[in-house]
């Protein structure tokens, strides 16, 4: 049976071969990104995470469940010792070059020109600047520049 990189099972991968339909197994609901999303901006509590998407609670649980679960988030006491809260682990951090690809990406595509949205900025204050992936020369990668090589028994 497939595995998480944190060994939990998966019976229903979409692709077992294929990293991004694997990642969009785990994280590819409009919930879970966005619950992510929160937890780097700072949410830890399921009130928070309700408070800042507007989920329903039923699913909020189920998305926070899931994330947990794949390890994602990791829950924790509150220092108050009265509730739990998330927190990210090293694998829910690793998800930050993701959501900044898909911001800047909305910023460019999901807005008409001049109409106001959120700006991500660095610590001083500067907006932080596009992605621009390159390969191992340098040289800019591109989706015409840039091939999957299978792997695996039937490459």
């Amino acid at each position: 049976m497939p595995r998480s990189s944190t060994g939990a099972r998966n019976h229903a991968w979409t692709d077992p071969d294929c990293p991004v339909a694997r990642t969009l197994d785990l994280v590819g609901d409009r919930w879970s990104l966005l619950v992510v999303r929160d937890a780097m901006d700072g949410a830890r509590t399921f009130t928070e995470f309700q408070r800042r998407t507007g989920i329903a609670r039923n699913i909020l649980s189920d998305r926070l469940r899931k994330l947990s679960a794949h390890g994602l988030l990791a829950q924790r006491t509150a220092s108050t010792g009265r509730r739990l809260e998330y927190v990210l682990t090293d694998s829910g951090r690793d998800l930050f070059p993701v959501l900044l690809a898909l911001r800047q990406w909305g910023e460019r595509h999901a807005f008409e020109p001049g109409e106001p949205h959120s700006v991500l900025v660095d610590g001083e204050g500067v907006r932080v600047p596009d992605l621009a992936p390159a390969g191992a020369d340098g040289t800019p990668l591109t989706a015409d520049s840039a091939h999957v090589r299978k792997t695996g028994p039937n490459p």
